[in-house]
């Protein structure tokens, strides 16, 4: 799935086997200080 930059997004997996997710990102930046949490269940901030 590709996950365009801004997209609002969330991630679940509603059945019996375990997921395993690869996240490959592409561009010049690729840290993770400009995500914005939008509602987060595990409260992490």
């Amino acid at each position: 799935i590709y996950i365009p930059i801004g997209a609002v997004h969330r991630l679940e997996n509603p059945g019996k086997i375990q997921l395993e997710l690869i996240e490959v990102q592409t561009g010049s930046y690729l840290g993770e200080d400009d995500i914005i949490r939008i509602e987060d269940d595990y409260r992490r901030t």
